[in-house]
């Protein structure tokens, strides 16, 4: 890698004469182009320009997203795996086309707008305050003046006030309001029979030509996904302990600068009786449960064992262990009770406590105030934290000099070798799998598929530990002629025409319905059983069938004059026919408290998807010209 090479040989005569024809290109391309007219010009909207400023602040902002969300795995391939410099560049001309349009119904923005978007951007802060060197050397850094990003910054508040100006004419009104909720959490209540495939599966017997015939239909289901294998070095922290050297002082710095992490809060121990009353419980229910806390409460204050009455009385999970809940920090009860008990002393007995559980009667029996631990409290805490610390920096430093000494071309299992160092190699992977042996999630994996057969990666921490990839391998993705899949062809092919027969068997089974047949009548005749489910909402999966969202619309559709669909259901655990049993409305009450929420929700994805449609608009009736396309820079 050239960052390599260049730490390696940071001293010699090449990398100076290099260094000095980068300097050369920096000056022609930030100079030159900066300032010749063609250079100066991406893309022209309706007649308006798209600078190379405005271009490369767009460009930036979208590449320090990206490495702020993959962080230790970003590598600059990704770049174009995100097509970054096409997104920035449609970006710009969506702004442009939004610009105009606030341009045309007078929208403005003051220099004081300005000014305190400029003091609030995160990038030019230090500790949550504006520093105006950091302001100055990163528009320096990026090579923009700050009367140009202070233009570019008014253009963002501009588009921030049209939409605000578009959106306050599509109100949410307290119909769609009700009609979304009532779509969300309405539920029904179905009866099934399930045609499950096992029962057809014995009676196939696939010949040749019903195979070639599947897999000519099917070819590209069996397509072999692109594959990699991969080098890898690991460093782990571990193997560094014994170099660890850990002083009296490291320790005692280590607790003078980090007090606060050793603050032990307030803690209080206590017993509850609890009196459960259902939400939405009528005054006749809640008197009745009052007047029964009332009355132990009373006994408990005559001095009878806590303990006792709470297996006798209590209604909550803790009743067989006298409603002991132990100690416990703020922030673990819910606020009522958490206000009242943090308030008591200790032996003291509360008054009745209400939360949306019921009503509780609580005793406390230990309180332990908040305090600092001492550092004979917490020496050894501390010195496992160094240690762990100490032996991280170690591996980090060794692994690091490993990289910058590794030639760019270096093969990383040749190279480790001359260092007495073994590398490791994964199976052949694709990229929708996990890496043999190491795991990783989705971003690791597109990180390392972005590199190039015999590319390394920078160094990553991945759990604690140090790795360095190297693409030992690459096999494309291909089209298995159908000798290479004879066995899993010949099993799909059983399992789709065992699924296609549980169909016909459904389709034949639900016409005998339609045509007056009765229910549990032809269950039995068919010797089917046929399965109530709970009610259900349209948000989650159908109960004893699964993740179904055809299903599900079609289920809600039915009613009481219409119990059948017109069609069945078919997924892999086979085929389904249904019956609509029963509907429940939904809970005015529990509407009431949740309206504003749903509101919220549904303002925000109407005015989304609205904004957007505008959007689409504007650029279907725009004069969009590109001057200088993105993909050639």
């Amino acid at each position: 890698m050239l960052l390599s090479m260049m730490r390696k040989h940071a001293k010699s005569w090449l990398i100076k004469v290099l260094i000095g024809i980068i300097a050369l290109v920096f000056v022609f391309y930030f100079g030159y182009s900066f300032t010749a007219k063609k250079g100066l010009k991406v893309a022209y909207v309706n007649g308006e320009m798209i600078s190379r400023m405005e271009y490369q602040k767009a460009y930036w902002d979208l590449l320090e997203a990206l490495r702020r969300q993959y962080k230790d795995v970003w590598n600059d391939n990704l770049i174009k795996v995100f097509d970054l410099k096409n997104r920035a560049l449609d970006n710009l001309i969506n702004q442009k086309l939004i610009s105009q349009e606030a341009r045309k119904i007078g929208l403005d923005i003051t220099e004081s707008e300005i000014q305190q978007a400029i003091m609030d951007y995160p990038a030019f802060q230090i500790n949550g305050q504006f520093d105006i060197r950091r302001y100055k050397g990163l528009l320096s850094q990026n090579h923009m003046k700050p009367e140009d990003f202070e233009e570019t910054m008014a253009k963002e508040l501009l588009d921030g006030k049209l939409q605000q100006f578009l959106l306050t004419l599509m109100p949410v009104t307290d119909q769609e309001v009700l009609e979304y909720y009532t779509y969300t959490n309405e539920k029904i209540k179905i009866n099934l029979v399930q045609f499950k495939p096992e029962k057809f599966k014995k009676a196939i017997e696939p010949d040749q030509a019903s195979l070639e015939t599947f897999f000519k239909e099917n070819r590209e289901g069996y397509r072999v996904p692109e594959k990699v294998k991969l080098a890898y070095l690991l460093i782990d922290p571990d193997t560094f302990k014994d170099k660890v050297e850990i002083k009296d002082r490291e320790i005692e710095e280590y607790y003078e600068y980090n007090t606060d992490t050793f603050l032990q809060p307030k803690e209080v121990k206590a017993r509850h009786i609890l009196f459960k009353l259902n939400q939405g419980a009528g005054e006749a229910e809640e008197k009745e449960v009052k007047e029964k806390a009332t009355k132990v409460l009373e006994e408990a204050r005559k001095g009878n064992d806590f303990a006792t009455l709470a297996k006798k009385y209590s209604e909550g999970p803790t009743k067989s262990e006298g409603g002991d809940l132990g100690y416990f920090t703020a922030g673990r009860m819910v606020k009522p009770f958490e206000d009242t008990a943090f308030k008591m002393k200790k032996g003291e007995i509360s008054d009745l406590v209400q939360t949306r559980f019921g009503y509780h009667i609580i005793k406390v029996e230990d309180v332990k105030e908040a305090r600092t631990k001492a550092l004979d409290e917490v020496r050894d805490q501390i010195s496992k934290i160094l240690l762990k610390t100490g032996s991280a920096e170690l591996a980090h430093e060794y692994a690091l000099s490993l990289i910058d000494q590794m030639p760019y071309d270096a093969d990383l299992a040749e190279y480790t070798a001359e260092r007495e160092l073994k590398a490791k190699y994964t199976g052949d992977f694709s990229q929708d799998q996990r890496i043999p042996g190491i795991g990783g999630d989705d971003k690791l994996r597109k990180s390392l598929f972005s590199l190039r057969k015999g590319e390394t990666s920078e160094l990553l921490e991945l759990k604690g530990k140090f790795y360095i990839f190297q693409v030992a391998d690459r096999k494309e993705s291909y089209l298995p002629e159908m000798a290479e899949v004879t066995d899993k062809l010949k099993d799909d092919y059983i399992a789709y025409r065992s699924v296609e027969e549980a169909k016909t068997a459904a389709e034949s089974y639900l016409t005998a319905l339609k045509e007056g047949k009765a229910w549990d009548e032809l269950a039995k005749e068919k010797n089917l059983e046929s399965e109530d489910t709970e009610f259900f909402t349209r948000r989650g999966p159908v109960p004893k069938i699964g993740r179904a969202p055809d299903l599900l619309e079609t289920a809600f559709s039915l009613n009481r004059n219409k119990r059948y669909p017109d069609t069945i259901f078919k997924n892999e655990k086979g085929a389904f026919v249904i019956r609509w049993e029963a509907s429940e409305g939904i809970d005015e009450s529990k509407y009431q408290e949740e309206k504003d929420k749903y509101r919220f929700s549904l303002m925000q994805t109407k005015h989304r998807r609205a904004f957007q449609v505008w959007v689409d608009s504007l650029k279907k009736k725009a004069e969009i010209e590109i001057v200088s396309p993105v993909t050639e820079r």
